[in-house]
């Protein structure tokens, strides 16, 4: 019988790999980050820009705000209705048109409703770029519910640019569920 003995070294564990993530890609903020940049509708009909009402100082006056303070969001009733948009776009496209539609049809039977439009972004970018894109995305599809016959004072828009992905991913399946406008209802 032969036997082998010997000194066995320990194994040493794998030192992983540390994860970074992706670049970000920085692009210049717009010069004018709350208005629809002159883009086209899905329909192939011009944004025209909305003229908005400045102090001294050039901050946007905002009235009728307190509609919609301490009102109640409903997020399940157009949450198929989400549109998407192309990279760095603002942008309707043809595929949406009839969700927006819809959604139109729905608050002109419910004129005590309003509506809340989330602008968001994926994560490439600056912040603060896709804080401003993510408000021409939201201002893009109000200005098109506006077209089809809702009250501008109904809706109100916000961005949360790339702070709420749908998608924690980073490839661009991820990034094109990321890069969406959502719609809140809100409850009188």
């Amino acid at each position: 019988m032969l036997t082998s003995s010997g000194c066995k070294s320990p194994q040493k564990p794998l030192t992983p790999i540390p994860q970074s993530p992706p670049p970000k890609i920085t692009q210049p903020a717009p010069t004018k980050p709350f208005i629809p940049e002159g883009g086209t509708l899905g329909n192939g009909q011009k944004i025209t820009e909305t003229p908005l009402k400045t102090d001294q100082q050039g901050n946007v006056e905002l009235n009728n705000l307190e509609r919609f303070e301490d009102r109640k969001a409903d997020r399940e009733i157009f949450k198929a209705y989400t549109i998407h948009f192309d990279f760095d776009r603002s942008e309707i496209k043809p595929n949406d048109i009839p969700n927006l539609e819809a959604i139109a049809d729905y608050l002109k039977k419910n004129p005590n409703d309003d509506l809340l439009i989330e602008g968001h972004c994926d994560e490439r970018g600056t912040e603060k770029y896709n804080l401003a894109l993510g408000e021409r995305r939201a201002l893009s599809a109000r200005e098109y519910l506006i077209k089809l016959g809702v009250s501008a004072n109904r809706i109100r828009t916000i961005s949360y640019g790339e702070e709420r992905p749908v998608d924690p991913g980073h490839n661009e399946e991820a990034w094109a569920k990321n890069r969406r406008a959502e719609f809140l209802r809100l409850l009188p």
